[in-house]
């Protein structure tokens, strides 16, 4: 059982009390930001200066900066907090760049008051999370984490925290997902408690502190933390991330209703809100508290930082200035290859093509040792071939120019067979949608209809190769687009079990294996066979 501290700091731009016996708080929240310090795409890559122009461009640090400041002088006189539920860390260049400070310099700009620990906050092991650590002055906390064993950390992350706002005193707990050893690297000294049951006991120190009012700040994803509001008692409302939910109060296309309300057993309501992810949106919950710390009232939005948010020109011009070097990230020297590796449209959109094998593998490779068996990418997310001699971090980025991330699941093998089947059903079309696959191999027919292509399919078994089962459940590993059902992946999205989708970039997974594979020899080995 890790050491359990309080922490007590006065919150940034904190107000006189309300005048009212009803206390009134403001929390503006972000969470997975994933290193989008610059504005983002609809893609969710980093747009490209085209779109700036055509205004279609969301997010970034600048427009964040813009907003929060503007509701922070909106809501003048009145109580307010600004929180982060975790992963800065991971998913731009600018993070390859700079391992965290670029982060950390932004977040003192806009003036964060708490941050919970993500996963990939680990992805560069504790030094980084530590070095990050020292550039903040706000206080990053984690209560699930026993970090007794690891020296980086144990002094620098604590368990919770208490705000001094408006003159009460609110508290933070927060937990981060248990699997973190496996999609991050936490290192052999940082141990993973029961969220529930760590947050249970911060909840129950803060209020023999005499702590009325808290707010659990987690990195769980949604469903965690559902089943968190309804079991932990003490908690007033959740401020999540991780599981990157859109949750809206007016928007109808949302994954969820802004806030989601839980019922726990003696019938106390438990406000959860989260703001999808990449600095696209800013959360904004009003929650009302009465003279005895109830929760009685919270409503908000989520809302969306698009085009019309003026972009900060201080920070926009730092950004700029951050993104010059990334240029010459570019030109890095990665790897080797031995010949052309052919990436081209026509090919990997209809069979077996020596970049689709590439990626595949690379993908397997990567998280083989969890247990995955089999790979799928689709054939329109390669996007380039590499030309032979020396390769650069700019071609793999070209090959691969979306930011996606390798996302692991399970499905049955009648699952996998489905999918094998969206991927071929729009090939006369040249659809991107076409399976490119490693630790499998599959027999189609193109001249039959479409949803009854595939004629075998077999899985590596050890050293053999052995039919599909059916009913037997596989490891999967694909991108994240694909999981989220793009291009027709749908069964991913509805059938994958176990599912995380927030691992490492698929450039850099690539990158890393035609570096330990280097010189790197391009090739094709009959995986995919289309009769005759």
């Amino acid at each position: 059982m890790p050491t359990r501290f309080l922490t007590t700091v006065a919150a940034t731009a904190l107000l006189a009390s309300p005048a009212a016996a009803d206390y009134t708080l403001h929390i503006l929240h972000i969470n997975d930001l994933h290193s989008r310090l610059e504005s983002i795409n609809k893609y969710d890559s980093t747009c490209s200066a085209e779109d700036e122009t055509e205004g279609a461009c969301f997010g970034g640090v600048a427009r964040l900066k813009t907003l929060i400041d503007s509701k922070r002088a909106e809501l003048d006189g009145q109580n307010v907090v600004t929180l982060d539920a975790g992963d800065q860390f991971q998913g731009s260049l600018m993070y390859t760049t700079y391992k965290g400070a670029a982060e950390a310099e932004f977040m003192e700009a806009i003036g964060f008051d708490a941050m919970a620990v993500g996963n990939h906050e680990f992805d560069d092991g504790p030094a980084a999370l530590s070095a990050f650590a020292d550039k903040v002055s706000f206080p990053i906390i984690s209560g699930n984490l026993d970090l007794t064993k690891e020296d980086l950390l144990k002094d620098k992350i604590g368990n919770a925290v208490v705000l001094e706002v408006g003159g009460e005193k609110i508290g933070l707990v927060s937990a981060l997902a248990t699997d973190t050893a496996e999609t991050a690297s936490p290192g052999p000294n940082v141990g993973f408690e029961d969220e529930i049951a760590a947050l249970t006991a911060d909840v129950a120190a803060l209020e023999a502190e005499g702590v009325n009012k808290i707010i659990a700040l987690t990195h769980v994803g949604l469903p965690k933390d559902i089943e968190i509001a309804r079991a932990v008692p003490g908690i007033d409302l959740i401020v999540g991330g991780h599981s990157h939910t859109y949750l809206s109060a007016t928007d109808p296309s949302r994954a969820g209703a802004y806030p989601t309300w839980v019922s726990q057993e003696d019938g106390t309501l438990v406000p959860v809100v989260q703001a999808y992810a990449y600095s696209k949106y800013l959360g904004h919950l009003e929650a009302t508290f009465d003279d005895d710390g109830k929760l009685v009232y919270a409503a908000g939005d989520t809302i969306l930082i698009d085009n019309s948010v003026e972009k900060n020109a201080e920070i926009e011009a730092r950004v700029k200035e951050l993104a010059g070097p990334i240029e010459e990230i570019k030109q890095k020297v990665v790897a080797e290859s031995s010949d052309i590796i052919d990436g081209s449209r026509e090919n990997c959109r209809a069979m077996e093509c020596q970049m689709g094998n590439l990626v595949a593998d690379a993908m397997l490779d990567r998280v083989r040792d969890q247990g995955v068996q089999i790979a799928i990418q689709n054939g329109g997310g390669l996007r380039a071939s590499i030309d032979g001699g020396e390769v650069t971090m700019g071609e793999v980025l070209t090959v691969l120019p979306f930011q996606n991330t390798i996302a692991t699941f399970e499905l049955t093998g009648a699952d996998v067979i489905a999918a094998l089947e969206n991927g071929l059903s729009q090939v006369e079309e040249g659809a991107g949608r076409f399976p490119q696959v490693s630790g499998m191999k599959y027999t189609w027919d193109k001249e039959s209809e479409p949803g009854s292509r595939v004629l075998e399919v077999q899985v590596m078994e050890g050293d053999a190769w052995a039919p599909l089962d059916p009913e037997k459940v596989y490891g999967v590993v694909s991108n994240n687009y694909m999981r989220s059902g793009g291009d027709g992946y749908r069964i991913f999205a509805d059938n994958g079990m176990n599912a995380y989708d927030f691992g490492p970039g698929l450039e850099v997974v690539v990158a890393d294996y035609l570096a330990e594979k280097g010189p790197y020899e391009p090739y094709l080995d009959g995986r995919i066979t289309e009769v005759d």
